[in-house]
C-alpha cells in the first residue's frame, strides 16, 4: 500500500509518522526509539501481534493490562499506565484523510490517548484504514467493537451475532465511548506508526 496520501494527511494534523512494510520494521523501529522509559500499553490486539512487549521490557519499566503483574489485575494496571512517559496504542479506523478513530468501554486506552504522556505512538495496520471519517466511524463501530466484545467473551448482541452495533444497553458495553482525533493534542508528542500488514481487529 501506498501511505504517501495518507502520511501527508497525518503530518498536517501534525502527527508524526513512520511508514513500514512490516511487522518486523516496525517493532525493531520502536524497540530502537523507545529505551530506559517507563512504558503503558492500551488493551490492544495489534500490539499483541507486534509482540513488542517481550522486546521492550528487557530495556524499559513496562506496564500493559494484558500481562498484569503479581498482586495486580488489568484495572489497577491499566491505571498505572496513564502515569506512564510513553503509551502505545493503536485505533479501531483510520480516515484516509488523516482522522483516526476509537471507541472504549472502560476508557483506559482513549484516557491514556489523550492527556499525561511525553509521547504517544499509535501503531496502525493497513486493515484499519477507510476512505472517509464516516467509513473509519462505521469500522469502529460495526466491526472492531463486535470483534473486540467476543474476544473479552461479552455477551452482548454485537459479540453474539458479529455483524454490527445493536445500540444496546448491556452492562458490559464496549462502546461507551467514541473519540476522534481531528488534530495532534497540544504540548505532547505523538506519532502514528503505519504498517502495511492487517493487525488487530
Amino acid at each position: 500500500m501506498d501511505f504517501s496520501n495518507i502520511a501527508a494527511a497525518l503530518k498536517k494534523r501534525e502527527y508524526d509518522v513512520s511508514c513500514f512494510k512490516a511487522v518486523k520494521e516496525a517493532a525493531a523501529y520502536l524497540d530502537a526509539a523507545i529505551d530506559g522509559q517507563t512504558v503503558g500499553f492500551g488493551d490492544s490486539m495489534t500490539l499483541l501481534t507486534l509482540g513488542i512487549y517481550d522486546l521492550l521490557k528487557s530495556h524499559n519499566d513496562v506496564r500493559d493490562p494484558e500481562h498484569p503483574r503479581e498482586g495486580e489485575d488489568f484495572y489497577s494496571t491499566a491505571r498505572q499506565c496513564l502515569l506512564t512517559d510513553v503509551f502505545l496504542t493503536s485505533v479501531n479506523g483510520l480516515a484516509a484523510t488523516g482522522e483516526m478513530v476509537n471507541i472504549d468501554g472502560t476508557g483506559n486506552r482513549v484516557a491514556g490517548s489523550l492527556y499525561g504522556h511525553k509521547k504517544v505512538y499509535f501503531v496502525i495496520g493497513s486493515n484499519k484504514i477507510a476512505p472517509t471519517l464516516e467509513e473509519a466511524v462505521f469500522r469502529a463501530r460495526n466491526v472492531a467493537a463486535p470483534q473486540n466484545a467476543a474476544r473479552h467473551g461479552y455477551k452482548t448482541p454485537c459479540a453474539h451475532k458479529q455483524d454490527h452495533c445493536y445500540d444496546c444497553y448491556h452492562p458490559r458495553r464496549i462502546c461507551n465511548a467514541q473519540v476522534i482525533y481531528w488534530q495532534k493534542m497540544n504540548h505532547m508528542d505523538m506519532e502514528v506508526v503505519l504498517i502495511d500488514e492487517p493487525l488487530g481487529l
